[in-house]
């Protein structure tokens, strides 16, 4: 059985636990900032975190669960980060069918709270950045039903705790679950709403897959998990709504049709403050969790949440680009990029592959730009990339633009009003040659030989470079 505790147990070597108090006010989150300042991405572990109106909570907090790319890898069970959009993709699409428990057999079901005994900010839910205007879920798996076809959607969406028994629920205009809400509202009818915390990142990364609509995300999760995914009916909702039946904890309300209220700011995954906006507002009617349940946490702005969503989305990509150009290799969507930016490698690409996948890609509406390169470039590595885009690129032969294309909202640099915006295609790749035994069309590389680096490096392997310039 998978769930976040027995992953935690799994990896030992991987959790960092302070010892000490830290607050649910700005002080975890600058725990993660401060740990990736020196490029280190353990897991965090706070057994005892403050709360913000005093007192010690009643759960414990983990964040940073996917901050390191190698790590969150391996516990999906894929070998090689490098190839994840592939492997993310295959299994995902594959799927594994859910099953369904009951309450007896579901520990999220441990501990029940309805009516007057809901209270959310019991929860030790994180102000993350001093302009949030308050504590906010961000690791909260919302999940809704299309009230056509009965099939539920799972997504994450940021909700601002506002009392006992409230919160806003900012969910994006174009995502799935603002559809499943529209249509509720369209019949003058409260949306049913569970929102789900904490489980293995298998469960975790499947759950964010990127489908059609309407698409159940289940199948997906256990594609990726290599089981099936244990569900149990909701209190408030009963088989509409199913939860994990091994999540942490399960949130069950209503949105009341036409009802907004203020969400927002807040720091947002293209690290910059999100705007205000009018969202649907939650009534919370229960609580469910496991004994002393662990509350997780995605810090928006940092790696800890892009690096699990972006799988995500390369699963997608490499769906879409791989029908278009059988000479991809991997695709790549770098943290330092958000959800903005793709690199794509090729290995001896045919007559026209690099473009037509450059378009297969860019027409998925999270993009704004894609750059491809041959397969002797590391696109894992700034550096490379940047030279290689400096040394095989004019931009006037080898790059395009699209306009008129869907846009991500919270892309701080769209105009006032605009509702759609440019995308960019770059082929860094080099040209193929006249023949099958011509050279490159470019210089080879200046290198070293192997022999002589690797005996400079070993000289150089106990030397104490405390206090030498950084890069």
């Amino acid at each position: 059985m998978l769930d976040l505790r027995s992953y935690l147990d799994s990896v030992p070597e991987a959790v960092y636990r302070p010892g000490r108090p830290v607050s649910t006010v700005h002080e975890v989150t600058a725990l993660q900032q401060a740990l990736g300042e020196r490029s280190r991405y353990p897991i965090i572990h706070i057994e005892a975190p403050l709360l913000a109106g005093g007192g010690t909570a009643g759960m414990s907090v983990v964040t940073n669960l996917n901050a390191s790319r190698e790590l969150t890898a391996r516990a999906v069970g894929i070998d090689d980060h490098r190839f994840a959009g592939a492997a993310y993709a295959g299994r995902t699409g594959s799927g594994i069918e859910p099953v369904v428990v009951g309450p007896g057999d579901a520990p999220v079901r441990e501990v029940v709270a309805e009516g007057k005994e809901v209270d959310l900010t019991a929860l030790p839910a994180l102000v993350q950045h001093e302009l949030d205007p308050g504590p906010y879920l961000t690791a909260a798996h919302a999940t809704t039903r299309d009230p056509d076809s009965g099939i539920d959607n799972t997504a994450i969406q940021r909700c601002w705790i506002k009392g006992k028994r409230r919160m806003s629920h900012m969910a994006y205009a174009t995502s799935h679950n603002a559809r499943n809400i529209a249509k509720y509202w369209a019949k003058g009818e409260p949306c049913p709403v569970a929102y789900w915390i904490g489980h293995h990142p298998a469960v975790l990364l499947g759950a964010q897959a990127k489908l059609d609509y309407p698409q159940s995300h289940w199948s997906a999760a256990g594609g990726l998990a290599g089981e099936p995914v244990r569900l149990v009916p909701s209190v408030t909702h009963g088989e509409t709504i199913l939860v994990p039946a091994d999540a942490e904890i399960v949130i069950e309300g209503w949105l009341p049709a036409d009802k907004l209220e203020a969400d927002g700011p807040f720091g947002e995954y293209t690290g910059y403050m999100g705007p205000q906006v009018p969202a649907p507002v939650c009534e919370v009617a229960c609580i469910t969790h496991r004994r002393k349940a662990i509350y997780h946490d995605y810090a928006a702005h940092l790696a800890d949440a892009l690096v699990p969503d972006n799988f995500g989305h390369e699963g997608r990509l490499y769906g879409l680009a791989i029908g278009a150009a059988p000479s991809l290799r991997t695709l790549y969507i770098p943290v330092s990029g958000r959800r903005f930016h793709c690199y794509l490698q090729f290995d001896k690409p045919g007559p026209g592959e690099v473009r037509d996948a450059l378009m297969a890609v860019l027409s998925y509406r999270r993009l704004k730009a894609a750059f491809a390169f041959d397969s002797d470039i590391d696109i894992f590595d700034p550096e490379e990339v940047n030279w290689a885009m400096a040394t095989r690129v004019q931009w006037g032969r080898d790059s395009f633009t699209v306009p008129g294309l869907s846009v991500s909202m919270l892309d701080p640099s769209l105009p006032a009003g605009a509702r759609t915006a440019t995308r960019l295609g770059v082929d860094a790749t080099l040209p193929p040659p006249g023949s099958a035994d011509a050279p490159p069309p470019t210089p080879p590389r200046a290198r070293l030989p192997e022999a002589v680096l690797a005996r400079t490096r070993e000289a150089l392997r106990d030397v104490d470079d405390t206090g030498w310039p950084r890069a």
